[in-house]
């Protein structure tokens, strides 16, 4: 009954368990809302502590997919999947291949691509069993230069509302996680001459950064001290919470990471009492989301690119709301999404 009562809270629509113990399969696809199209998003492989919390992410997530793909103006709905186990394991087709069953299984209603833990490689296996697949190795493949740009047009577009000027040169970007995203946004940001302070958990990756673009180095969790003018988190989700707010040292928040409210009402709430400009991370990351349609409709990644290059306007649109109202702008973000899904279900 609990996982009947989180989905009439959220709004989904279908929860879906799929289960291979001989590949070692665990699968769960959530499909929040299916009004503006086909349900898509991609399939995060992770060690989950316990069920309950592979349930969660996976409502959590899909339901952010349905508001980044209302926002992006694309013709999808949102859905996530999950995998509940080690990603690290090198017997990958076998998993996959299941979980491409797990998708076919809901004939068209849900496409997947890849996603944390996972890689376009993976989803070449998931392809054998199902053609609701994107994010395929020769196609769009990794999403992560668009995603990136999207979120650097996004800080530009944030700088231009907190500082005045959307320049980034000189301008002081603490970056969490440098992984693909991370990586490619640095590079973005070094080329037009933000100074940069990362943190990762490889060392490796962190070197890389100090090496490539200039970038000073910490500790992980000193990242949330580091009195800089935009915080970009790239890593994973709830990052901004009770106890990292009261630390912040910026004028901005804008970054990649999918969640990064621990709570979105009451930490968003938080960060507009402290006169942090807040991008909302659905709005921002949308760049992955928008490589993958285009993928499926054709698109060159310069067109891909181009389309995540909008992110930019988007924001300045929900900023310009929430200024209006008076209200965070997670808030603003969320109306106009839900705006946009209402208008299409009237239809």
């Amino acid at each position: 009954m609990e996982y009947f009562e989180l989905m009439a809270e959220g709004g989904h629509e279908e929860l879906v368990y799929w289960s291979e113990p001989e590949s070692g399969y665990r699968g769960i696809i959530a499909i929040h809302d299916t009004t503006l199209g086909p349900a898509l998003g991609g399939t995060r492989f992770w060690n989950y502590e316990d069920e309950h919390s592979a349930v969660v992410d996976a409502l959590r997530l899909s339901r952010g997919m349905t508001y980044k793909a209302a926002i992006a103006g694309l013709g999808l709905g949102g859905g996530k999947s999950v995998i509940w186990g080690d990603s690290h394991t090198t017997n990958r087709e076998p998993i996959f291949r299941a979980h491409g069953r797990a998708v076919e299984s809901l004939g068209g209603r849900y496409i997947t691509a890849e996603d944390v833990g996972t890689s376009p490689e993976d989803m070449q296996f998931v392809r054998m069993e199902t053609e609701h697949v994107a994010g395929l190795p020769g196609r769009s493949g990794d999403p992560s230069p668009v995603t990136a740009y999207g979120v650097y047009r996004g800080i530009k577009a944030s700088a231009k509302v907190a500082f005045g000027d959307d320049s980034l040169a000189g301008r002081h970007v603490a970056v969490q996680g440098l992984g693909h995203v991370g990586h490619y946004l640095c590079e973005d940001l070094a080329q037009e001459g933000a100074r940069l302070t990362v943190t990762d958990i490889d060392a490796e990756r962190v070197q890389q950064a100090v090496e490539r673009y200039g970038a000073t180095a910490v500790e992980r969790d000193a990242i949330y001290d580091v009195d800089a003018d935009i915080f970009a988190p790239c890593a994973l989700g709830a990052v901004i919470n009770d106890d990292t707010i009261p630390r912040l040292k910026v004028r901005v928040v804008a970054g990649a990471a999918n969640n990064q409210l621990a709570n979105s009402r009451v930490h968003g709430q938080a960060l507009h009492d402290k006169d942090i400009l807040y991008a909302p991370d659905y709005v921002i990351n949308g760049g992955g989301l928008i490589n993958v349609y285009g993928e499926r409709h054709g698109w060159s990644i310069e067109q891909s690119k181009e389309k995540a290059g909008h992110i930019y306007d988007t924001l300045l649109h929900i900023f310009e709301l929430a200024k209006y109202e008076g209200m965070p702008t997670g808030l603003a973000a969320d109306r106009i999404a839900e705006d946009r899904i209402l208008a299409a279900k009237n239809l």
